[in-house]
């Protein structure tokens, strides 16, 4: 829990603090929240995996599918049947309820302490999970929904506005969110977006970015000869990733195949939007730069 303290005129403290939660490997939540699911085993869909689909994508993608975190020797989908699918994604969702539990836990006690006015409670995730869908397990250097698509939930009370958001958003503007709730300045090497216009309802809740970008560079020891590189960029209806360490990359029409199975990278149809979205994606590398030290003259 990272908090930052400010005062008000009336001397009363603001709170604002940033919980982090994290359902993770191994799958191992309490046997209590585990019973509910083993209960309707043969309820729980298998993962979204059509056979043959990691042919037509970067090679990363077929290494994981025999094991993840670069082909080691845990759940390798192709070793695991579809009992062991059920009984991985019935823990994943108990580590879920458990996660529930707590934040109402947490939740009360603010209510309970009359802190709940004066605390911002983001709740959030660093990534994903892909319980195989796609054939895979865990994470590495792919950027399918699963693993980017993580929950964002604000709230405090009197201060939020209670609503639903479609708006694309990226975890680098939660920091100048709580700076502007706040009311502290940003610093000038931030490179979000806050969320606090349309949080408070100030701005349109569900236009917030045109694009997201992600980039994983050789994250895991794993992924060697060569080292894993891949970048990622998603519109409201594309997403196109390119493996730069393989020269090859996906292209997904959202609309029609939300389930990220058909690679459109090579196809001739799609060319001009693997254009447009490869130019969209140099232009959001580019804008990573470091914007510091600021400039201070005129050259």
């Amino acid at each position: 829990m990272q908090s930052i303290l400010k005062r008000h005129a009336d001397g009363k403290p603001w709170l604002f603090s940033l919980n982090l939660f994290d359902p993770h490997h191994p799958f191992d939540p309490p046997e209590s929240y585990l019973k509910r699911y083993e209960a309707m085993l043969d309820e729980i869909p298998l993962p979204n995996y059509v056979e043959g689909e990691l042919a037509a994508k970067p090679p990363y993608q077929s290494i994981d599918h025999q094991g993840a975190y670069g082909g080691r020797n845990i759940y390798g989908f192709t070793k695991m049947n579809d009992t062991d699918q059920g009984m991985v994604r019935a823990a994943y969702w108990a580590m879920c309820d458990l996660i529930d539990a707590q934040m109402d836990r947490l939740l009360r006690a603010l209510e309970q302490t009359g802190q709940a006015d004066r605390t911002l409670v983001i709740y959030m995730s660093d990534h994903g999970e892909m319980l195989g869908d796609h054939g895979i397990y865990l994470k590495g250097p792919f950027f399918y929904e699963p693993a980017i698509h993580v929950p964002l939930i604000v709230a405090c009370l009197g201060r939020v506005v209670q609503r639903r958001s479609k708006a694309m958003v990226e975890l680098t503007d939660l920091s100048q969110t709580v700076l502007d709730a706040a009311g502290l300045p940003h610093h000038p090497g931030m490179q979000g977006k806050s969320l606090w216009p349309m949080l408070t309802g100030a701005a349109d809740a569900d236009r917030h970015r045109e694009d997201i970008y992600c980039e994983y560079y050789n994250a895991l020891d794993s992924h060697r000869e060569p080292a894993a590189h891949a970048t990622m960029v998603r519109t409201a209806r594309h997403k196109l990733a390119v493996d730069h360490s393989h020269n090859s990359g996906e292209l997904y029409d959202l609309d029609t195949d939300p389930a990220e199975t058909d690679n459109l990278w090579n196809s001739p149809a799609h060319k001009d939007i693997r254009a447009e979205m490869l130019l969209r994606l140099c232009h959001r590398m580019a804008w990573t730069v470091d914007p510091l030290p600021l400039r201070r003259s005129g050259w």
